[in-house]
């Protein structure tokens, strides 16, 4: 007799079986899913058919175990001292392999799969999207039937190495950034399976490749000023919130006048658009916020609400009332828009850089901005935008100047 079972406390399964009349568990490292189930139900036959053919070697099928080394020397006996069960047939025990379907670990695939099924409820829906495109892409087609035990730190050196020389169709590479991503995903992955089933982990002392310091392109005040004054009317309110609210361009189209508080003052940041879809919450978990209205920006939501309020549920949209379509928009009016006032190409995001620095430029309080662009602390801030405003981090000396002329020792007082 025996059956699989499941451990309540770790949900993982083991086998329960009769040997010699004693009771014997044999515990695994695989959850308890059906395929898992099947594997070790397939063991458990294997381990129930030797035992009655008296072939069962316990040490071969089950080397690691501590019971291993008391069946080693025959049948355990009763209290009166005759064997509990027949003794096994005299000759030669034949060498049985362990299975190879049940690792001592799970199989990459299999662990991935519980990883992230484990971290979805935390991810937004972008980034659930990501982490699949690398593992279906990358990271399965690589490891996809190794167990998670095997895969040494060599094994992940040469997956980068590899990375580095993969090529798109066009023959373009992959930067160092987007390499750093992927192998993000593989040491979490790793390191959880490391973690869990306490083996080394392979990530130990591998560091992310170095990568070139973000550049940022703002538009100056009077860049705005052209800009604004040269784009077609129906977008004149449109691009003046983007340029003075630092709002994303998921941000801008998923923005509906339920979430517009003239009361209050405030834009609430509480949904974005990604591919045409809405997504609750922002890119990040920072990025549900509340941006205060500046003059120009309530001035240029009050006159889109007499051309939108009321009639569509999206403060910015096309002649349908969709949502404006970032590809639509860079195409149709961002890119000619350029070209037209004779201003270099720029994304449109750098109207969000534009907004940090012209703030910054203006004296406000690098935590409010931060606040206002979704960041946890203010060192992007500095970090990103310090070239751009000399007197952010006062590197002319003037502030200690100041001081030292207004407090400071007189050297010829004496």
């Amino acid at each position: 007799m025996g059956k699989v079972r499941t451990r309540p406390e770790t949900g993982r399964l083991y086998l329960d079986f009769s040997y010699l009349g004693k009771r014997c568990r044999e515990y695994t490292s695989l959850e308890d899913t059906p395929r898992n189930r099947r594997k070790v139900e397939s063991l458990l036959k294997k381990v129930l058919e030797e035992i009655s053919l008296g072939t069962f070697d316990y040490a071969t099928l089950f080397p690691g175990s501590k019971r291993a080394a008391k069946f080693r020397n025959g049948p355990a006996t009763g209290s009166d001292g005759s064997s509990a069960q027949p003794a096994p047939t005299p000759g030669p025990v034949p060498a049985v392999a362990p299975p190879e379907f049940v690792p001592s670990t799970p199989l990459f695939k299999d662990f991935a799969d519980t990883w992230k099924m484990e971290c979805t409820p935390q991810w937004r829906p972008s980034h659930l999207e990501a982490v699949e495109g690398v593992l279906s892409k990358y990271l399965l087609p690589a490891f996809a039937d190794r167990a998670v035990e095997t895969i040494k730190r060599a094994d992940v050196l040469a997956f980068r190495a590899q990375l580095s020389k993969h090529q798109s169709p066009t023959g373009r590479r992959l930067g160092n950034n987007r390499i750093n991503k992927i192998m993000t995903f593989l040491r979490q992955i790793l390191n959880e399976a490391a973690n869990r089933y306490e083996f080394p982990q392979a990530f130990q002392g591998i560091k992310p490749l170095k990568m070139l310091k973000t550049e940022v392109h703002p538009f100056t005040l009077d860049e705005v000023n052209l800009i604004l004054e040269k784009v077609r009317p129906d977008y004149r309110n449109y691009m003046a919130v983007r340029f003075f609210s630092g709002l994303r361009s998921g941000e801008m189209h998923g923005l509906r006048w339920k979430n517009i508080d003239f009361d209050a003052g405030l834009i609430l940041v509480r949904e974005t658009l990604v591919k045409g879809e809405v997504q609750s919450g922002g890119k990040t978990y920072e990025s549900v916020r509340d941006v205060p209205m500046l003059p120009i920006v309530r001035e240029a939501l009050e006159a889109q609400y007499k051309v939108t309020g009321g009639r569509y549920e999206w403060v910015f949209c096309n002649r349908n009332g969709m949502p404006i379509d970032t590809n639509n928009f860079v195409k149709r009016v961002w890119r000619p828009m350029l070209a037209y006032v004779d201003l270099p190409y720029r994304r449109p995001y750098q109207t969000r850089h534009t907004t940090a620095t012209l703030m910054l430029a203006a004296g406000e309080s690098p935590e409010w901005i931060a606040s206002i662009l979704g960041h946890t602390s203010t060192e992007m801030l500095f970090k990103t935008y310090s070239r751009f405003v000399p007197n952010l981090t006062r590197q002319d000396g003037s502030a200690m100047s100041r001081l030292l002329a207004e407090r400071g020792p007189r050297l010829n007082s004496h």
